[in-house]
């Protein structure tokens, strides 16, 4: 995927602008996994096949990374360094992901799917978050 996609995507050529609407889509679609896992852990757990106690754990943690996240995305040029925390911090989640499902978890078959698309969706964040990244470098350095 080149920048000129991206940028037909995110509905701008500006790379800066880029760069904070992949960053708050981050925020907001991380946010509502996380406030869902805090909300119904209980139901979700069952459906999942995952203990409660983890989506509760996780929710927290989620919540908490969505906020980190948007505020950078709500800075008029977020600084290169966070976003590489961002970026590589989604790329961890998607190993440990597929790690946790492969070795240590034991899901329903939904619960086994939701993490492998969750997986897909936040490896999908880190790229275009990269790709946006170096754009705005080489617009700007």
């Amino acid at each position: 995927m080149s920048a000129t996609s991206l940028a037909s995507l995110a509905r701008t050529s500006d790379p800066q602008t880029l760069l904070r609407r992949f960053l708050a889509l981050d925020a907001v679609v991380t946010g509502a996994n996380g406030l869902a896992y805090l909300v119904a852990s209980g139901p979700l757990g069952r459906l999942l096949g995952v203990d409660s106690g983890l989506l509760l754990a996780l929710g927290g943690i989620l919540v908490a990374y969505a906020a980190a996240v948007g505020a950078l995305a709500s800075r008029p040029r977020p600084a290169a360094l966070p976003v590489r925390g961002v970026i590589e911090a989604n790329l961890a989640w998607v190993v440990l992901s597929l790690v946790a499902l492969t070795f240590w978890l034991s899901p329903s078959a939904a619960g086994a799917v939701w993490t492998v698309l969750q997986a897909l969706v936040v490896a999908g964040f880190a790229i275009v978050q990269m790709i946006a990244l170096k754009a705005r470098q080489g617009s700007s350095d």
